[in-house]
């Protein structure tokens, strides 16, 4: 490699964004209040005034995005009793990468009594994008989640599609020590042709994912009860204690709209920011 190569190499690489946030929270007299928060780097949380019942979070990525070679750590533990509900001040951008993959790594903990509802913005993946995430859950049998994630591959209102890219998901949930599902999701290579498969995404570019523990058949037929208002395809099923909802959709609103319309129907109280 020429030795300019190399600079530019070793200059891109110095300049990459770190950043991670570690925290838990405890309930005290019926009343949720965050313990010793550790921020290094470009991630930050900040927690507005309460929106109702327990504590309220948001992430905010000063780097501006998320590129190549970006790491991010987020760690959270919910204490026994707690009620957390967590987002971001907006939807995380992934950059093109020319070089190594972003890292996203996420650990949850939730004890007995206590719930935590994760339920960021979307996450949006420009052309040539590439990142791996990785989600660790760890409930106690007597605790609940609520975790929703959103993906969008393009800016479709933009006229934009990612076409090349690598997308990584890994998610791991434990149960009262076991584990009770596992999935990694791998999309490289040719992205927007794989999408467009009508095994696939069927050409769309919005996919969602709604885990909910616990779930059971009525929360099942519940949901569905809605289902003439999707805009998308939406799937749900549940098993192993716990309930899960598919969505895919040919833009992102269409797929928010379906994935507020599940929510609803959960009785999950949606952060502000997703309403404005």
């Amino acid at each position: 490699m020429r030795s300019d190569a190399l600079t530019t190499s070793s200059v891109f690489e110095a300049n990459r964004a770190r950043g991670a946030v570690r925290f838990d929270v405890h309930a005290r007299d019926g009343v949720t209040r965050r313990g010793v928060l550790h921020e290094s780097g470009s991630l930050r949380a900040r927690f507005p005034s309460p929106e109702g019942e327990g504590l309220s979070g948001v992430f905010v990525n000063t780097a501006g995005g998320v590129a190549g070679g970006d790491s991010f750590d987020i760690e959270i533990a919910a204490g026994q009793g707690s009620r957390l509900t967590l987002t971001t001040a907006a939807a995380e951008k992934v950059y093109r990468a020319p070089g190594a993959a972003a890292q996203l790594n996420i650990a949850l903990k939730v004890a007995a009594g206590a719930h935590l509802g994760w339920l960021p913005q979307e996450t949006i993946l420009f052309d040539r994008a590439r990142v791996h995430r990785r989600f660790d859950i760890e409930l106690d049998e007597a605790a609940s989640l609520l975790l929703c994630e959103i993906v969008v591959f393009g800016r479709t209102a933009m006229g934009e599609r990612m076409e090349q890219g690598e997308f990584i998901d890994r998610w791991r949930l434990r149960r009262g020590g076991k584990l009770v599902f596992a999935e990694t999701v791998r999309l490289d290579g040719n992205i927007g042709a794989k999408l467009g498969r009508s095994a696939v995404a069927k050409g769309g570019a919005a996919i969602g994912t709604a885990l909910i523990v616990p779930g059971d058949e009525p929360l099942i037929e519940r949901i569905r009860e809605a289902s003439e208002s999707f805009a998308g395809e939406v799937g749900i099923s549940a098993w192993n204690g716990f309930a899960m909802a598919r969505f895919c959709a040919q833009d992102a609103a269409r797929l928010r709209a379906d994935m507020m319309a599940v929510l609803a129907r959960t009785g999950a109280a949606l952060p502000r920011l997703w309403l404005s």
